[in-house]
């Protein structure tokens, strides 16, 4: 566990970067910081995921790049202008986001409470995204919503959620109010897919357990640690 507190390796491409991810999610324990940096570390390079780089016009696509053996997932997510993802959750995962195209916006909220519905959700803060920029959150954080704040250019962000999650919950800004949302790859390995409904009866794996350890900042005591047992789901 000891090499996790060093430096991180340089990773020069995006196939170093999923290959390291792959040996760090090996283990049973893992340094969300460690991950923080190694993820930074990457310069983005068009020639290395424009394969996966799928755009919709109206909506953002998310498509699957590495499975990573149920453990996370990598992916990338494709904002045409203008375009806005829901308040939503995370289903206590951790998840870290750099931006390998354009900038985004993300904006942060607390979770509702009892005075929502009367006074909306709380904002917590904005943050610009700039090329390259990485950030990072988890359920003990608040929620969030990503937009492209830009209204000629596209935006393209590299995602690794640990570990995976295939519904969330997406929240009603002025009300607070709640829906539970399947969340679907528009590609995989770089090639279009057709959603099956079939998918939802499919079994998983048994389970297996990886304690993530939480980076240096203070979390909520409302919140549940995130240290959990969870399916090892691919698809």
């Amino acid at each position: 566990m000891e090499s996790e507190f060093k430096a991180p390796p340089k990773v020069p491409t995006l196939q170093a970067l999923i290959e390291e991810l792959h040996r760090v999610f090996a283990r049973d324990r893992v340094n969300v910081d460690y991950v923080h940096r190694l993820i930074e570390g990457y310069v983005s390079s068009y020639d290395d995921w424009k394969q996966y780089a799928k755009f919709d016009k109206f909506k953002y696509t998310r498509n699957l790049v590495d499975a990573g053996n149920g453990r996370f997932d990598i992916m990338l997510l494709c904002w045409p202008e203008s375009i806005a993802s829901t308040i939503h959750d995370h289903q206590d995962s951790h998840c870290f986001m750099k931006i390998l195209q354009g900038e985004l916006q993300e904006v942060r909220y607390s979770w509702p409470d009892d005075s929502t519905p009367d006074e909306g959700m709380k904002e917590l803060g904005r943050k610009r995204l700039p090329l390259n920029g990485v950030c990072y959150i988890n359920d003990s954080l608040g929620l969030h919503r990503v937009e492209n704040p830009s209204h000629s250019e596209r935006a393209v962000s590299l995602h690794v959620y640990v570990p995976p999650f295939h519904t969330c919950q997406a929240f009603d800004e002025r009300t607070g109010r709640r829906q539970q949302c399947r969340v679907t790859f528009w590609s995989k390995y770089g090639k279009r897919i057709t959603y099956q409904p079939s998918m939802d009866a499919a079994l998983p794996p048994p389970p297996h357990t990886i304690q993530y350890e939480k980076p240096d900042k203070p979390q909520p005591k409302s919140r549940p640690p995130l240290v959990r047992a969870h399916a090892s789901i691919q698809e």
